[in-house]
């Protein structure tokens, strides 16, 4: 079950929402992984503070594994997706899928392999389908 995360919190920082780009690609990592991962890394004690706030922010969670803890996001990376894609849409194109669309083709030069035009085209016709 995922949490909805905090969302009367301030914005995330950069180091913040850098350690969060990197669980949700990691999925779950160590301090030591995401100091691995970090450009120019803080301290390791940093990095704790980090989760510490991030984990008050409730966007982070974490399991004890032996003597080290595992952290990882509180939200899916799918929901994650789903909401940074809504707030995208709405904040940049004012609210228009087709222009967001349209910018994503622009960023790939509309160098779509035809499979995955295909598969577009489904979920395209699906979503009409369903009233989307």
């Amino acid at each position: 079950m995922s949490k909805q995360p905090n969302t009367s919190s301030s914005p995330l920082t950069r180091r913040e929402r850098q350690v969060m780009d990197i669980l949700h690609r990691r999925g779950e990592s160590t301090v030591a992984e995401i100091m691995a991962d970090l450009p120019d890394p803080p301290t390791y004690s940093a990095v704790r503070s980090i989760l510490r706030i991030l984990g008050e922010k409730e966007l982070v969670e974490f399991k004890e594994d032996g003597p080290r803890y595992v952290y990882f996001p509180a939200t899916s990376t799918g929901q994650a997706q789903t909401d940074m894609l809504e707030h995208v849409v709405r904040t940049y194109f004012a609210g228009s899928t087709e222009q967001a669309v349209t910018a994503l083709l622009r960023l790939s030069d509309a160098d779509i392999p035809e499979k995955e035009l295909s598969s577009l085209r489904e979920r395209i016709r699906s979503a009409r389908q369903s009233g989307r």
